[in-house]
C-alpha cells in the first residue's frame, strides 16, 4: 500500500478539520432552533407554530450528518495503518450517530405535520419530542463518546497526528461522556442537567481543538518527518525507503 504524499495528506487533514468545524457550525444552531418545539411540543402544534424555524434546523442537521460521515471517511486513509479494525469502527460509529440524528429529524418533521394536519394531537407531539430527546442521548450523547472520543483519541495517540496530550483528552473525554449518558439513561442524573453538561465539556473541547488543529496546522512536523526506519512507540516498525520501493503498490 502506497503512503500518501505530503500534499495529499495535507488535503485530507484540512478536509477533516473543516468538516469537524462544520459539525459545530451546524449542530449548535440547530439545537437552538429546535428548543422551543422540544420544550413545549403540544403548545407548538396548538399555536401558530414556526415551521420555517424547524425546517431550517432540519436542513442544518442534514449538513451535520454529511459532515459527520465525511470527517470519518477522510480520516480513514490516514488512520487505517494504525488499526484498520478501529478505523472502521470509527467510521461505523460516525454512521451510527448520524442514523440517530436522522431518526430525530423524522420526529421533528412529524411534529410539523401534526401542527398542519391535526392541531389537537398534542399528546402525540409530546411523545415524538421525547423520542427526539432519546435519539440525542443515544447518538450524540453516547455513540460519540465511544467513536469520536475513545476510538478516535486512541488512533490519534498512536498515529501522532496531533500532540499526544490532545489525544489523551479524547481518550478520557469519550468514556466520561458515555458514562454520563448511561447515568441519564437510568435516571441517575437529569437529562440536560449540570452533571451531563459538565461531562460533555471535555468532549466538546476535544473535538473543537481537533478541528482547529487539523485545519490550521495539519500533521505534526514530528509525524511527517519521523524516521521511517525507526520503530514507533507502539512497537510497529515502519519500512524504510528501500523496503517500501520493493513492496507491491
Amino acid at each position: 500500500m502506497r503512503t500518501p504524499d505530503p500534499e495529499a495528506t495535507r488535503r485530507l487533514t484540512l478536509a477533516a478539520g473543516v468538516l469537524f468545524l462544520v459539525t459545530f457550525i451546524t449542530s449548535i444552531p440547530a439545537l437552538a432552533l429546535f428548543q422551543p418545539v422540544l420544550d413545549d411540543p403540544a403548545g407548538y402544534i396548538a399555536g401558530g407554530g414556526a415551521d420555517t424555524r424547524v425546517l431550517l434546523g432540519v436542513a442544518l442537521e442534514f449538513l451535520l450528518i454529511a459532515a459527520n460521515i465525511g470527517s470519518a471517511l477522510v480520516l480513514f486513509p490516514l488512520l487505517r495503518s494504525e488499526s484498520e479494525v478501529l478505523s472502521l469502527g470509527f467510521v461505523s460509529a460516525r454512521i451510527m450517530e448520524s442514523v440517530f440524528i436522522a431518526a430525530g429529524i423524522l420526529c421533528l418533521l412529524a411534529i410539523v405535520s401534526l401542527r398542519q394536519d391535526d392541531p389537537g394531537a398534542g399528546a402525540l407531539a409530546v411523545s415524538l419530542a421525547q423520542i427526539k430527546d432519546w435519539t440525542f442521548l443515544l447518538g450524540p450523547g453516547m455513540v460519540v463518546g465511544i467513536g469520536n472520543g475513545l476510538i478516535l483519541g486512541y488512533l490519534m495517540y498512536r498515529s501522532r497526528l496531533v500532540p499526544r496530550p490532545m489525544a489523551v483528552l479524547g481518550m478520557v473525554a469519550g468514556p466520561i461522556l458515555f458514562a454520563a449518558g448511561i447515568a441519564v439513561l437510568f435516571d441517575a442524573v437529569p437529562a440536560g442537567g449540570f452533571v451531563q453538561g459538565l461531562a460533555t465539556a471535555p468532549e466538546f473541547v476535544w473535538e473543537l481543538s481537533l478541528g482547529v488543529y487539523l485545519t490550521v496546522l495539519g500533521l505534526r512536523p514530528s509525524a511527517r518527518g519521523r524516521d521511517a526506519d525507526a520503530p514507533d512507540p507502539t512497537g510497529t516498525r515502519h519500512p524504510g525507503p528501500r523496503e517500501s520501493a520493493t513492496q507491491p503498490a
